[in-house]
């Protein structure tokens, strides 16, 4: 029987569909994520050979509606929201005026009228609520939807198996989504994206059907190999994939330039929050975000790393890395001087005989060639 929820914890869409394995929880935003499902080992191979579901209904979904919808959201985010077209997914940033991160988010265009931002900072629908268009309207539709995320080598034939909507890379390529899809007698939205390196998709299904997307995915997942994964893979996937987190590898001190998100700030669009503390960001940014393989094993979070007796960073996560043979990988928030792939750092804080050396990010499939397949 699975270990009980913590008090201070809420359950999400899927929790009643959990397999009753589960015997520690971790809080994501508030709401209690299993940290595996019993197996991280089985989990995280699923995730690479195979496929595995993993949740997201965490985050929030912002709903912004009406005439200037595009307009209000394009006060705010770093991409230009302009430039898409519907059925399109744009990956970008909402930093405060300063320029420093409030989050990394996700959007989705329906039409002129229609968009929604996916995030997990309150202040981040502060700003939109702030910068909406007079006849334009924003709710945040969390509550309303499941959302999970099926990633992995296989997850496109599982998927397709379950309905007659043509999931080819053709018709649906990455950074895309189509909407009503009917699978296994429920509509859902699905999106081409993830956390992962692998191909793979998420899901939106409304909450009052999520026990039955379940079951029915897992019905057709199973000659597949299809497992749910926890909180455990998920980290070490994203950090094989040199995927960034909020108040880990970036925080309301750090530029977009600070944290290997540069790349997704777009400053030839109109004026937007941050901009002008952007431009200057862009060439006085010291920072980055690297990869780091250690030496030894250990808790490791948070710990000092040292070039010349002198502190130029901190490791934000590490953990066992099996694309690595087990050798623990980490992030860490590093001067630029010292994040050159092969540099050789030591460590502080009581781990001296520990050492790390930077390696390119990321470490797995480093062309991101897997997630277009």
């Amino acid at each position: 029987m699975s270990a009980p929820i913590p008090a201070n914890l809420k359950p999400t869409p899927f929790t009643q569909c959990y397999p009753q394995t589960v015997d520690e929880w971790v809080d994501v935003f508030g709401f209690a994520v299993p940290f595996s499902f019993g197996d991280p080992d089985a989990e995280y191979r699923a995730v690479r050979n195979a496929a595995a579901v993993m949740e997201f209904s965490m985050l929030s979904k912002w709903d912004i509606k009406g005439p200037g919808a595009i307009e209000s959201v394009n006060r705010v985010y770093s991409r230009d929201v302009n430039k898409l077209n519907p059925g399109q997914i744009a990956y970008g940033v909402v930093t405060d005026e300063q320029g420093k991160m409030l989050d990394d988010c996700t959007l989705n265009v329906y039409s002129a009228e229609h968009v929604r931002m996916y995030g997990v900072n309150s202040q981040v629908e502060a700003s939109l609520r702030a910068n909406l268009s007079p006849d334009a309207t924003l709710s945040d539709l969390r509550a309303d939807f499941g959302h999970m995320s099926v990633q992995g080598p296989l997850s496109r034939e599982i998927l397709q198996s379950m309905t007659d909507t043509n999931l080819s890379n053709a018709t649906l390529p990455y950074y895309h989504f189509l909407t009503d899809v009917e699978m296994a007698g429920v509509k859902v939205q699905v999106s081409r994206m993830g956390f992962t390196a692998e191909l793979g998709y998420e899901i939106l299904v409304e909450t009052s059907q999520a026990k039955q997307f379940w079951n029915a995915l897992f019905e057709a997942g199973e000659a597949y190999g299809l497992l749910a994964a926890g909180g455990a893979t998920v980290m070490t996937a994203r950090i094989e994939a040199g995927m960034m987190m909020g108040e880990l590898d970036y925080d309301n001190t750090t530029t977009p330039y600070d944290c290997r998100l540069g790349w997704a700030v777009e400053l030839d669009k109109d004026d937007f929050q941050g901009r002008s503390a952007l431009v200057e960001a862009k060439e006085t940014s010291t920072a980055t975000v690297a990869s780091i393989v250690l030496s030894d094993a250990g808790e490791f979070e948070g710990t000092p790393l040292m070039q010349e007796g002198k502190e130029v960073g901190r490791i934000t996560m590490a953990v066992p890395s099996p694309h690595l043979g087990g050798k623990f990988l980490g992030l860490c928030r590093v001067q630029r001087s010292a994040a050159k792939a092969g540099s050789r750092l030591s460590l502080g804080g009581g781990h001296a005989s520990v050492t790390a050396e930077v390696v390119k990010t990321p470490v797995y499939d480093p062309e991101r060639i897997r997630v277009r397949s």
